[in-house]
């Protein structure tokens, strides 16, 4: 199944266009929870604005989230 918890994908409309993004939870209209790597805020987004990749994530290990997203936690 392509929509889970956990599947990377790139967003194709809106803001966030061309960035990566993990879907965090599944709801049953044809919605998913998301964070990107431009928002790292969790919202919702339409399934058909999304391209899933093959990969997939386990959302509670913060450091490969943000890896996968391209998020830096260098503190400066």
């Amino acid at each position: 199944m392509l929509v889970e918890v956990g599947r990377v994908c790139v967003k194709k409309f809106g803001r966030d266009a061309g960035s990566a993004a993990v879907i965090t939870s599944v709801d049953k209209d044809g919605f998913v929870s998301i964070v990107t790597s431009k928002r790292p805020k969790a919202r919702r987004c339409n399934i058909r604005h999304l391209e899933f990749l093959n990969t997939k994530i386990d959302i509670n290990n913060k450091e490969l989230l943000n890896k996968t997203l391209g998020i830096s936690n260098k503190k400066e």
